[in-house]
């Protein structure tokens, strides 16, 4: 009713002004404001305010919801008049007597501060701050948060507003005093609450004020109130973010200080808070002290005072994880701190508990997973501090073992045994921080399984993986006994930390599973457990099916089927999910072997499934995965279900025609059609065939992929229920398939042509003069066929003649591959097509091995005759090539001499393509073509390099067997050329001593040794000839990718000649002078280049024997480097991001400005066009790095990352690029998760 008076009341006025304005009548409440209209603004803000002053407390708010509304919009203008009302009015009725009205008066605040001039903002920052000090708690309160809000509407620090600037020195005059004046303890907390904030939001505008900031605040660190000394270290911690250098050192001078003098206990406490929050915030600056605070901290760890212990251990963690390297020869001091307080519990005794009580026994009933009753007896002393200072020493151990890989040994060593012992902790909290540390060194081991997996490595003796895998035991046991608590938050770390150990150390369990499978299914059956509990049980038990064998799991079979298919049916949508996952994984537990019977438990596996795959109304996920379930079922299972295949069959059919269903239901088809146990799937193939048909027409790429393998599938295991009819309504689909924008979605159509081939051979008719043939041809000239794709190609060409069908014979399909050549009528457009051809051409030859001599004649006669073009002379020495690879030519007389004449070609490509074939032919008959090459390398000078290639060829194509009788003359000729003055020539006889090498390496390995001049390849980094060190580096990079175990225990010795490559050097720069114009040339770039790519080979290979800082410092140059290194080290910035986040984290004040620079420098307005490409690519390419860099928790705190972000966002450039590799990354995300 009141609202309505009020609307009454209100409508008058809006109709009378809106008239005035020439508009039609409206009974708005608020009529909309148009810039135009200024006075009308006025006029109706003037009404609002009228209302304002009412004596009825619903008028007063709903005009100040009103006006707040109107603020919001962006096209109000108001005029200096209405301002200056506007402001005195919401500043009046931040003192109205309803707390509504004031609450409503302080949100107007935010909007109002953008919307008037600075003097005014300035008048409401004064009256904010008197009312601050004001005698009123309510209004002293609401004033305070009246100034959080103008400070949070202010522009940033970036964006150099004289508004943030003078307001915020206006705020920080009177907090200083309010702060000083200690006379009103809440006054004091408001002001440091602010003061905090300010800090926060616009430290770096207050620099000049930072001394006097840092004299109000250090006094209240001594304050008789805890709370105003919490606040104070929180202002103090926003403080060193922005402040300079000289106010930091008086800081930690003043706190050093204060701890040496230790007056009493309780201010010390406040001192060490006080450190550890400044390392927090600005633990880059904090690291040159810390050889002062530690020994400190250290001494009062030992001081009988649980408080002062936890804030301590609390100031070690800080130090850890912001001071790395600084820290770093502290950090064994550290652990035995940790270690000795994490079983700090003087109060309780665990004797009893430790006791073995046979846990181990394979045979206990699940009597024992009723949840164990210690807890209800346990000890209980509210005054008890000491649960803070173990779980302290978790976290401060957790931090450890995060951010110091270098050290897994010794964590295995030490800490490993010590946290699995505290697993029986008697405090929930403390025991949930044992396994977050000890899944953090489960995580930590993860990274070096790529070079443990390397065969080749020869570090013997204890890695952390066997250290882990010895001490496997040991955690079962611990773990067996927490799986009994009744605790959820436990069973829920004993859950994750199964997992995880299970991802570290594949199969790790497999004598364990009995003692670990009543523990899952008491979650499992546990009706009190929550949701949560049981999701991780589920997806617990999921990885360690996944990733044991079968046979482990046969005499649990039984006892796991009850629980699951209780868990299919829980009308929880999530829990079904897992539980249909997990039942998909349990049906492949049976094994070819007859050892194991499923059928007691198949009836009640399928009706729990089928009902889910019956049911309409239920989530997308569940579908997706009972549809899976159930493909699975019928594949491992199917021989057991006579009765119930027709219907389910028929349910999946329908699943096919749902556009959301369809995709998994095509890769449930597939998986039914590829069983052993030969599914009878022909009911469904005559409507399922022309459904799947239509789905190469969509555009859906992994429902293209998984149609075609579906299509395959079904040819090969069931080609007799295939007609002809089925297979034409697939091959009307192809065409557009075949084609070089999807290389993969070609070789699967290329495959599914091959087995039809093989099964319906009498469909290929059709193919000749077809769409499908035509598009074969355009794919092989294609410069990208390659791989997959082209052995795809080769084998449906071979498929197709031996098919022998009319008009797609041998000769048929080799005009339509040769033809377009002959005729002259244009060059193919890349080499790689001409190879293309000739393999295709080798292809069919192999396959029709009569046709063979007459074809090979040919292509003699074509490399002769003088009037045959280039082209055609290339074709021919290639096909000549391939088809001698695999078939003896040395019938061939003249074949020698006409390639020889090649040799002599005008064009380089016919030379290249001679030099091939001749290597090629020979791998297909050693003995009479390899004497015969070694001989002309020796005779023909001139045509050495080419004969080299030859000669390359034959070494990296034969067989170790057919060539290991001529490997000592081979070695013997390519020593003589190893002095060659053609740097090519050379690099070709380093190519073809590698590769010899490789034959008889027990013989030759040592000899390539010796003729380093030192006999140590080490010594070669250390050459004064540049492009010795150069070649070096680029040895030392392959041996990093593809055998890390050869140089991970040399990386101390040569990482500083590494790291000193990457300097650039003046002595190496010089300027030539090229007619008007100097141009600059650098002799060290490619030597830098080469130790760039060796570092970012080193972090996937090695990271865990880096030292990351001084990795760091050398990224860190690379950044201001030339263009070529800038790349790589943006690349090696964003993989950093990911691998040593912390670290990163740390040094990211300094890496942010390079990046800035690059993406703000400009190109000269005359530069060529390639200058705009490259620095356009420099952009997009810094600009991953920052999102890299932005994907860490926390980068955003950091000042000048923050300012670089505005600044991006206020450029209309940067903003795009930045969006689009954000969009990029995500979808990219999406893409691997599709096709997966």
């Amino acid at each position: 009713k009141m609202i309505l008076n009020f609307c009454n009341r209100t409508r008058p006025h809006s109709n009378q002004h809106t008239q005035t304005a020439g508009c039609e009548p409206t009974t708005q409440l608020v009529p909309t404001i148009t810039t135009a209209s200024m006075a009308s603004a006025s006029y109706h803000i003037s009404n609002l305010l009228e209302k304002m002053t009412s004596s009825d407390k619903d008028f007063r708010f709903m005009a100040t919801n009103d006006l707040m509304t109107e603020l919001q919009k962006d096209s109000i203008k108001l005029d200096d008049d209405s301002e200056r009302k506007v402001v005195k009015m919401i500043l009046k009725l931040l003192e109205d007597k309803n707390g509504e009205v004031q609450n409503l008066a302080v949100k107007c605040l935010g909007p109002l501060v953008s919307k008037v001039k600075e003097y005014q903002v300035e008048t409401i920052v004064d009256t904010l701050c008197t009312n601050m000090l004001s005698d009123k708690e309510q209004l002293r309160d609401i004033s305070s948060i009246g100034l959080k809000t103008v400070i949070g509407e202010l522009p940033p620090a970036s964006s150099g507003s004289a508004l943030a600037a003078s307001v915020c020195k206006k705020i920080t005059g009177r907090l200083t005093s309010a702060i000083a004046k200690q006379e009103d303890v809440s006054v004091q907390l408001e002001a440091l609450d602010i003061m905090a904030d300010m800090l926060c939001r616009q430290g770096g505008l207050l620099v000049n004020f930072h001394p006097s900031i840092l004299s109000c605040l250090l006094p209240q660190l001594t304050s008789p109130r805890l709370a105003v000394r919490k606040r104070t270290i929180m202002a103090l911690g926003h403080l060193v973010m922005s402040c300079c250098n000289l106010v930091f050192i008086d800081l930690i001078e003043h706190l050093l200080a204060e701890l040496g003098r230790n007056d009493n206990m309780s201010t010390t406490r406040t001192y060490i808070q006080c450190t550890a929050a400044i390392s927090r915030q600005a633990g880059h600056r904090i690291g040159e002290y810390l050889e002062k605070i530690i020994p400190l901290v250290v001494k009062f760890c030992n001081v009988d005072d649980d408080e002062l212990r936890e804030y301590c251990i609390q100031a070690f963690e800080s130090f850890i994880r912001r001071c790395p390297k600084e820290v770093y020869p502290h950090v064994s001091t550290v652990i035995s701190l940790c270690l000795r307080y994490l079983t700090y519990d003087p109060n309780y005794n665990y004797d009893d508990e430790d006791e073995d009580d046979n846990a181990m026994d394979a045979e206990q009933n699940d009597e024992d997973y009723q949840g164990s009753d210690d807890d209800d007896d346990e000890y209980s002393d509210d005054d008890d501090m000491s649960w803070k200072v173990r779980r302290a020493s978790a976290k401060c151990l957790d931090a450890v073992v995060a951010s110091r890989h270098e050290m897994l040994p010794e964590f295995y060593r030490s800490v490993s045994p010590a946290l699995v012992a505290r697993f029986k902790e008697r405090e929930e909290n403390v025991k949930a921080d044992v396994f977050h540390a000890f899944l953090s060194l489960l995580k930590q081991t993860r990274p070096a399984q790529a070079w443990l997996n390397d065969p080749d490595a020869m570090e013997q003796g204890e890695t952390p993986l066997t250290m882990l895998q010895n001490q496997v035991p040991m955690i079962v046991k611990a773990l067996h006994r927490q799986l009994k608590e009744k605790s959820v938050k436990t069973r829920q770390c004993c859950f994750n930390m199964l997992t995880e150990l299970v991802t570290v150390l594949p199969g790790a369990l497999t004598t364990h599973i009995p003692v670990l499978i009543p523990g899952i299914i008491f979650s499992l059956n546990d009706k009190s457990s929550s949701s949560n509990l049981k999701i991780d049980a589920l997806a617990c038990l999921y990885v360690v099916l996944c990733n044991h064998p079968a046979t482990a799991f046969h005499p649990h079979v039984s006892a796991l089927v009850p629980p699951l298919v209780a868990c299919v049916g829980d009308p929880f949508y999530k829990i079904t999910s897992e539980a249909l996952l997990v039942t998909q994984q349990l049906v492949k537990v049976r094994p070819d072997s007859d050892s194991f019977d499923p059928s007691p438990y198949i009836d009640d596996v399928f009706n729990c499934t089928i009902k889910r795959l019956k049911a309409a109304d239920i989530d997308q996920e569940v579908k997706e995965r009972a549809i899976s379930c159930m493909g699975q079922i019928i594949c491992n299972l199917g021989d057991h279900l006579p009765n119930e295949l027709p219907g389910t069959l028929l349910i999946f059919l329908e699943r096919l025609k749902n556009e959301i269903t369809r995709l998994t239901t095509v890769k449930a088809l597939t998986l039914i059609a590829g069983s052993r146990l030969s599914i009878d799937l022909r009911p469904v193939l005559p409507d399922a065939v022309p459904i799947l048909a239509s789905f190469l027409r969509k555009n859906q790429r992994a429902l293209k992929l998984c149609t075609l393998a579906a299509l395959d599938i079904l040819l090969r295991n069931y080609s007799s229920a295939v007609t002809p009819a089925m297979v034409d309504a697939v091959l009307a689909e192809l065409p557009p398939l075949i084609s070089e924008s999807d290389m993969h979605v070609s070789q699967m159509a290329l495959s599914f042509l091959s087995t039809l081939a093989h099964t319906h051979p009498s469909a290929l008719g059709q193919l000749s003069g077809g769409a499908i043939l035509s598009q074969l041809i355009v794919l092989v000239r294609s410069p990208l066929l390659q791989g997959g794709a082209l052995a795809a190609m080769l084998d449906f060409y071979k498929a197709l003649v031996t098919t022998e069908t009319a008009g797609l014979g041998y000769m048929d399909v080799l005009r339509m591959l040769t033809g377009p050549v002959y005729a002259q009528s244009s060059a193919l457009g890349h080499k790689q097509a001409y190879c293309s051809i000739a393999k295709c051409v080798a292809a069919l030859t192999t396959a029709c091995p009569r046709e063979g001599p007459a074809v090979v004649g040919q292509f003699i006669q074509d490399v002769k005759n003088s009037r045959s073009t280039d082209s055609i002379r290339l074709l021919a020495l290639l096909s000549l090539g391939e088809v001698g690879h695999h078939v003896d030519l040395s019938s061939q007389p003249e074949l020698k001499t006409v390639i020889l004449d090649a040799f002599s070609s005008t064009s380089e490509e016919v030379k290249s393509a001679a030099s091939y074939a001749l290597g090629s032919i020979a791998v297909g008959n050693l003995p009479e073509y390899l004497p015969f090459v070694l001989q002309e390398i020796s005779s023909q000078p001139k045509r050495q390099y080419l004969l080299l290639h030859s000669l390359k060829e034959i070494i990296g194509s034969s067989t170790v067997a057919g060539l290991k009788p001529y490997v000592e003359s081979v070695w013997t000729l390519l020593l003589k050329h190893c002095e060659c003055q053609e740097e090519g020539t050379r690099n070709v006889v380093a190519e073809c001593l590698g590769k010899l090498t490789l034959i008889d390496p027990e013989t030759l390995l040592p000899r390539l040794k010796g003729y380093l001049l030192s006999g140590d390849f080490l010594k070669t980094l250390e050459d004064p000839d540049l492009n010795v060190r150069r070649v070096a580096l680029v040895t030392f990079n392959s041996a990093a990718h593809n055998k890390p175990s050869l140089i991970r225990e040399l990386l101390d010795t040569i990482l500083p000649h590494l790291y000193n490559e990457t300097r650039v050097r003046k002595e190496l720069i010089r300027e030539v002078e090229m007619g008007p114009f100097k141009h600059t040339v650098d002799d060290g770039l490619d030597l830098r280049k080469a130790a760039f790519e060796c570092m970012y080979t080193l972090l996937d290979s090695c990271l865990d024997r880096i030292d990351i800082f001084t990795f760091l410092n050398h990224v860190e140059d690379g950044l201001k480097d030339h263009y070529d290194i800038k790349m790589l080290t943006f690349l090696m910035l964003a993989r950093l991001s990911c691998l040593c986040s912390s670290a990163v984290l740390q040094r990211l004040d300094r890496l942010v400005e390079p990046l800035r620079a690059t993406c703000t420098t400009k190109v000269k307005a005359n530069s060529v066009k390639q200058e705009f490409e490259k620095q356009d690519e420099l952009k997009r390419s810094a600009m991953r790095a920052v999102v890299a860099l932005l994907g860490i928790p926390e980068a955003e705190k950091s000042p000048l990352m923050a300012e670089f972000q505005s600044q991006i966002a206020s450029n209309q450039e940067l903003a795009a690029i930045f969006d689009s590799i954000q969009r990029d990354s995500t979808s990219a995300n999406m893409e691997s998760m599709d096709t997966s």
